[in-house]
């Protein structure tokens, strides 16, 4: 199981991690969908060869194909938009935020999947990459829609230890070559 793998690769310091990981995802309370789209997001978005090597066979076999499709399509177009909409926020002049974005997003109105789906996948991604404005904008999408706190809170602790886990994985990798 990829779970085990990851979990049995990283190293003692990072006991929190193997706890973590075996929490997030294996005990989570999120329905099928949701927690392999937003493992696989997740996964895509952390950068991590390894991760992504290891989770994606695992989310692959507990998603349909338009969902395998659209967690994949969630990384894709939350990797333009949040350096796009961070960037945009974080320049000192309000007039950026005035202008057309005039960037291709079709998929986020027609994802393939439950639209809330979408959203939170969305939300997992923004937040390993870092975009405010568009966590509140998931978010606020996610809450209108009726998705509890909790189940938000448990997308973004997903996408936390999966980023955790890359980071250390691929820092340990790099020191193993030395």
């Amino acid at each position: 199981m990829a779970l085990d793998e990851l979990k049995s690769a990283l190293p003692d310091y990072a006991k929190d991690l193997k706890l973590n990981l075996g929490s997030v995802i294996g005990n989570s309370g999120l329905p099928q969908q949701q927690l392999w789209g937003t493992v696989l997001a997740c996964a895509i978005a952390s950068r991590s060869p390894i991760v992504l090597r290891e989770l994606e066979p695992e989310a692959k076999a507990n998603l349909s194909d338009e969902a395998y499709t659209a967690a994949k399509s969630a990384a894709a177009i939350m990797a333009m938009n949040n350096v796009f909409y961070r960037t945009r926020h974080l320049l000192s002049d309000p007039e950026y935020g005035t202008l057309r974005a005039g960037l291709r997003m079709n998929v986020i109105g027609n994802p393939g999947v439950e639209k809330t789906d979408f959203e939170l996948w969305s939300l997992a991604v923004s937040a390993i990459n870092g975009c405010g404005q568009c966590l509140d904008s998931h978010e606020q999408v996610l809450r209108k829609a009726g998705v509890e706190r909790d189940v938000v809170q448990e997308a973004f602790k997903i996408a936390s230890v999966i980023q955790a886990v890359g980071t250390t994985l691929d820092a340990e990798a790099v020191l193993a070559e030395q």
